[in-house]
């Protein structure tokens, strides 16, 4: 392995689910740091005995409306949590897009890598309802 992707981190792979042979999935590099950020944004502050104050808290938003006011504390919410959570990137932007479906948004995140600076992004489904 690289030393670029030894230093963004090689561990358990998500979802965790074993294979034919009964072994965990791995992951590495850019898709270990992908996970990580879909971690976050899936905990709340509270379900983590060890690090209460650990994830995004979106839950918070269930039943909001979806209007740019609720997506701009989203916005906000992410960008603080993967500042606080996520060391191996720097967030270049968080965008939170409403969808055809009223229940949901769409948030977007363009983020580099801190070790190589390689630029990745990823789209995170979140249901209002």
């Amino acid at each position: 392995m690289n030393s670029t992707l030894a230093r963004l981190g090689r561990g358990i792979g998500l979802p965790l689910h074993p294979d034919e042979r009964g072994r965990l999935p791995l992951a590495e590099g850019p898709e270990k740091v992908r996970q990580a950020i879909f971690t976050i944004l899936d905990t709340e502050p509270g379900e983590r005995v060890m690090l209460p104050t650990f994830g995004c808290g979106l839950r918070r938003f269930l039943m909001a409306p979806n209007n740019v006011g609720t997506r701009a504390r989203i916005q906000r919410e992410v960008e603080l949590a993967l500042l606080h959570w996520e060391p191996r990137i720097a967030v270049a932007q968080v965008e939170v897009l409403g969808a055809d479906d009223p229940a949901l948004v769409l948030i977007e995140i363009r983020y580099a890598h801190v070790r190589d600076g390689r630029r990745d992004s990823l789209v995170y489904p979140f249901y209002l309802e």
